[in-house]
């Protein structure tokens, strides 16, 4: 299980074919097992394939001529392709409980650790996978049309597919990030 772990990369291109109606549940259940301090469960999971890419496409479109009226039709077409690049996207929200005892960055930290178990569980189904994010995610305006509450944070869109080629990025040396603490005052 440990060489599944240090092997898991961000793919490239992805194609198909992706998680189907077996792999997916199992993909979404390793997902809720994410730590989830007050048993919140911060994290919400929307679906996105077939033809929902097409809408999901337009509503990126529209999104981008909000935020740049000036957008040239190559950006507007670079934005429209973003949810084609993979036949089955996850859309990761973390829909806070504002004032509540466990703090907000708890709870959008367990939605990200329930993000990280679905890169997790979808690469050890022999699939691909890439999270990414960008201006939508942070787009009040992209958020409503999409759907989310005006507290819901939305944590980014996972791709998953199979990928066209795969590389072995270049991994930092975990020692180099790790200092053992003996005590008050030590800077690492």
């Amino acid at each position: 299980m440990l060489e599944i772990l240090k092997s898991r990369a961000s793919a490239g291109e992805l194609t198909d074919p992706g998680p189907d109606e077996i792999a997916l549940p199992e993909i979404l259940s390793a997902a809720v097992r994410a730590p989830d301090h007050g048993k919140l469960r911060p994290w919400r999971f929307y679906i996105v394939q077939g033809d929902a890419r097409n809408r999901l496409s337009d509503l990126f479109a529209e999104a981008l001529l909000h935020r740049e009226p000036d957008a040239t039709p190559a950006q507007i077409e670079k934005e429209r392709a973003k949810p084609m690049r993979s036949p089955v996207m996850v859309v990761v929200v973390a829909r806070v409980v504002e004032g509540h005892k466990i703090p907000v960055i708890e709870q959008v930290l367990s939605t990200g650790a329930a993000a990280m178990n679905i890169l997790n569980a979808a690469h050890a189904l022999g699939f691909a996978a890439k999270w990414v994010t960008g201006a939508n995610c942070y787009d009040p305006c992209f958020l409503a049309e999409f759907g989310l509450e005006p507290t819901d944070l939305l944590a980014g869109f996972i791709h998953i597919g199979t990928a066209k080629s795969v590389a072995t990025p270049e991994r930092p040396d975990a020692a180099a990030l790790t200092t053992e603490w003996v005590g008050p005052g030590m800077r690492g």
